[in-house]
């Protein structure tokens, strides 16, 4: 029963840090990282996110434009491109990991302690994965926050709002965390176990050596 519920657990934590990893890919390629919605032209919301601005138009079309130059950006935006690569790379390294330390994979099962590390090392690695794209996220809304509240901009300059990919980055940190916990914790709970067993042993065995000490016949006719 012990055996199935680690495997089930596992299960979901590699299916949780799976979809985290994709909508960190998501969030990283959207260009809805920030929404403008001009008063004076409300048949058109301008949009922006790590590589492009984007300007859509009620009519259902929408014309974008990559930006020129890197080094032109923002420094909100330019970390946030090199954060999220990161966590993109690391969420499909701990795929890596982790899949070759499930208890269901049949490679490797005589090497249990390797799988174990592979197992939390993948964890680990998607709890980094999920705070490297939380991080960008959340600096790129403070900054929203800034300019939104930014007394010293007049009040009919149009203000950059949230866009929906960052709540999908959100979401997909807390997933690839949220996955990472339960690789580690089904780990350690196999720890827990496996010492638990060992200990148990130990008892039955001490107690079978003193039942046989109290038999032995020199003991009986004594």
């Amino acid at each position: 029963m012990t055996l199935v519920y680690r495997t089930m657990m596992q299960l979901s934590g590699i299916l949780v840090s799976f979809l985290g990893w994709v909508l960190s890919c998501l969030t990283t390629y959207l260009p809805q990282w920030k929404n403008l919605n001009l008063e004076l032209n409300e048949l058109e919301i301008w949009t922006m996110g790590l590589w492009q601005a984007c300007v859509v138009q009620e009519e259902g079309g929408i014309q974008c434009k990559d930006f020129d130059s890197f080094l032109a950006l923002p420094p909100e935006l330019r970390i946030s491109r090199i954060l999220m690569f990161f966590s993109n790379g690391l969420g499909l390294l701990g795929l890596l990991l982790s899949g070759f330390g499930l208890d269901c994979l049949k490679v490797g099962e005589r090497q249990q302690e390797l799988k174990k590390r592979l197992l939390l090392l993948g964890g680990i690695v998607f709890c980094i994965s999920g705070i490297t794209a939380i991080v960008p996220v959340s600096w790129v809304a403070h900054t929203t926050v800034q300019e939104f509240w930014d007394e010293t901009i007049p009040e009919i300059v149009p203000r950059w709002d949230f866009g929906e990919a960052l709540f999908i980055g959100w979401f997909a940190g807390f997933c690839l965390i949220l996955g990472g916990l339960l690789l580690n914790c089904t780990v350690c709970s196999a720890e827990i176990h496996s010492s638990s067993v060992h200990y148990a042993a130990a008892e039955v065995q001490d107690h079978c050596q003193h039942l046989e000490t109290e038999n032995r016949p020199e003991n009986l006719r004594a």
